[in-house]
């Protein structure tokens, strides 16, 4: 009954909060019917590096009233955020990396087409980060415009200065802005630190904001003192702990959902992918247990950053679009939920 109540208290709340693009999930659990599923009701994307979205002369494309879900494209492989920017729905984690394998890892997912990279203050890895993105940059491999970076600030001391810790992530990058900020976990003070960022975000040194580890009561209780939707909120999410509650919670609020540990996360991984029923099927179509299950993901309208060190695991894991999974592929791997969490947050 708790948890009916937030849900109903969230969606009057969200009533009037705009949301670009728009998402429809079938009977299946699956991101639309189609391999190639075209944006709708989509803000222009982002023109040159530094600058906003175009809102200017008018207000944003959805209704008002209409909380829409974004989209994903699988032919451009991105989501348009309800911030009015594209992201990449697939990307690389950097939770374990550091130094050398940091900078390798990043250049070789790059080069590889991955133009989402998800770190944080907390990994100790965001010089590195930058380092690959501006060597990736001078060498040809991309425009820093065409690459997309997650960074986060944690609780505690990170959250009591708010300001301070956000311009550090910034400053440690050094990419000249953040594409995407979260608060790593709920906090005493993540209502200050999120308008924290709201501010960084009009100073145009930040583009979107979003949270880290936040669920149905949290989402309740925090979302109606801040005035800008999350576009996105990311979760431990895999086969064996689904979130099937969660999921289209965060999403009916036109927030885009992604998953860390997609592959079951530290010493759990190698259980998940011999696990027979993705075994099978990734043998039916000729592709690793990974791919099946980032797969299985994406079709459920959740990003994936499966994190590794491994330059052809990198390339492996970005292989995702040249198949996709069958109605009751997709019913079989649903039924292998235990509620089975591998990390504490």
């Amino acid at each position: 009954m708790r948890k009916l109540f937030g849900i109903v208290v969230i969606f009057l709340l969200a009533l009037p909060m705009t949301a670009c693009g728009q998402n429809r999930v079938g009977e299946n659990g699956t991101v639309g019917g189609n391999e190639t599923i075209s944006a709708t009701d989509t803000i222009e994307s982002v023109h040159e590096m530094g600058t906003e979205p175009d809102h200017t002369d008018s207000e944003p494309v959805a209704e008002e009233e209409n909380i829409a879900r974004a989209e994903f494209d699988f032919e451009s492989k991105t989501v348009m955020l309800n911030s009015g920017y594209e992201m990449p729905i697939n990307g690389l984690g950097t939770y374990s990396l550091h130094g050398d394998e940091c900078i390798n890892s990043v250049k070789s997912a790059l080069s590889n087409g991955i133009r989402l990279i998800d770190t944080a203050s907390a990994y100790g890895n965001e010089e590195e980060i930058g380092q690959a993105i501006r060597e990736a940059v001078s060498e040809g491999i991309i425009r820093r415009e065409d690459v997309f970076v997650t960074t986060k600030i944690y609780p505690g001391n990170e959250m009591e200065n708010p300001s301070q810790s956000i311009q550090a992530c910034i400053d440690r990058l050094d990419i000249g802005y953040v594409d995407l900020m979260l608060l790593h976990h709920p906090d005493p003070n993540d209502v200050e630190a999120y308008k924290t960022m709201e501010q960084f975000v009009k100073e145009g040194k930040i583009r979107s904001i979003g949270l880290s580890n936040w669920y149905v009561e949290e989402l309740t209780e925090f979302l109606p003192q801040v005035d800008t939707v999350p576009a996105l909120v990311q979760n431990e999410i895999h086969p064996y702990y689904q979130e099937n509650d969660v999921i289209p919670f965060i999403q009916d609020l036109g927030i885009v959902v992604q998953g860390w540990y997609p592959l079951g996360g530290r010493g759990h991984t190698g259980e998940l992918l011999g696990d027979p029923v993705i075994s099978e099927i990734a043998g039916a179509h000729g592709v690793s247990s990974a791919q099946v299950i980032l797969r299985w993901n994406l079709q459920k309208g959740v990003v994936v950053i499966p994190g590794s060190g491994n330059p052809d695991h990198i390339k492996e894991n970005a292989e995702l679009y040249h198949f996709s999974l069958t109605e009751d592929e997709m019913a079989q791997i649903n039924d292998l939920d235990r509620g089975e969490k591998h990390d504490w947050y």
